[in-house]
């Protein structure tokens, strides 16, 4: 079986155009993320030393937290700039793709797949990434799949203050309309996904029960905007504590979804 191909666009993007590494740390949005990602993944991972596969896992930002936890953590990713940056996480790592895993069956606990999803534009190949966590993890494992929200784009270019522009317009209304950014500017070749589809598409890979989660809530831009505007962190003041209580207060609330910037869903493989 050959390997699948990483459009180039992509891996030249977080090889040589952004330093993903302080993108959870850098800016208070980034910070919520972080923040948020981990108290929900708390709620469902099962106790330490389970094994958990980081796939798509980056620089190693969520498999540190994770290693320091007391979790056994392997990281998978296609980029090998991030693989270099991982191994200071404390986690092994492997240069691969989440559509065709190394690991053997049912060997993990957790699989973590909290990036393909964004860049994977192709349905056919989230489905397989998908049913790779599936076929990793062990009968009553869970997975974790994150996803960029559909309309992440329109709060978050109205922070920038760019949304004004009408080549701005055209660009984020043709997002809106497609769920597909193309990659020529700004962030590179994604999808963009409906609190809906993503349910959908976790479960139509076979896991149980997923629920959606809005991570950062309905307020993170406000925190872009004012971190953009006063060229200030706003990430140790009295709003980034007032957006992350909305984030947990909006929960209950599935119409706040499409607020967020991204979602997080999870479920579990059954055990029979």
């Amino acid at each position: 079986m050959s390997t699948p191909e990483l459009a180039p666009e992509i891996v030249t993007f977080y090889s040589d155009t952004i330093d993903e590494a302080g993108r959870l740390t850098m800016s208070a949005d980034g910070r919520l993320e972080m923040l948020r990602t981990k108290e929900l993944l708390q709620r469902y991972l099962p106790p330490a030393p389970a094994r958990i596969l980081d796939v798509g896992g980056g620089p190693g930002a969520h498999a540190r937290w994770l290693v320091e936890a007391g979790y056994i953590v392997h990281l998978v990713d296609p980029i090998l700039r991030h693989i270099e940056q991982a191994k200071d996480s404390g986690c092994t790592v492997e240069l691969g793709d989440a559509r065709q895993l190394t690991a053997e069956d049912s060997s993990y606990d957790v699989a973590l797949v909290l990036g393909p999803l964004y860049h994977l534009t192709d349905a056919a190949d989230r489905h397989q990434a998908l049913a790779e966590a599936y076929r990793v993890v062990r009968p009553g494992g869970i997975v974790a799949a994150a996803a960029i929200n559909r309309y992440s784009s329109l709060f978050e270019h109205t922070a920038l203050a760019h949304l004004n522009v009408d080549r701005l317009q055209t660009s984020i209304g043709k997002i809106l309309a497609s769920a597909m950014h193309d990659g020529k500017k700004g962030f590179t070749r994604a999808y963009f996904h409906r609190g809906e589809e993503l349910r959908e598409e976790v479960g139509a890979a076979g896991f149980e029960g997923a629920a959606v989660f809005g991570i950062e809530g309905p307020t993170w831009a406000l925190l872009k905007a004012v971190e953009q505007h006063t060229g200030e962190s706003a990430a140790e003041t009295s709003l980034f504590e007032s957006a992350l209580a909305a984030a947990r207060m909006a929960e209950p609330y599935p119409e706040l979804l499409a607020a967020n910037s991204h979602l997080l869903a999870v479920g579990r493989r059954p055990m029979a």
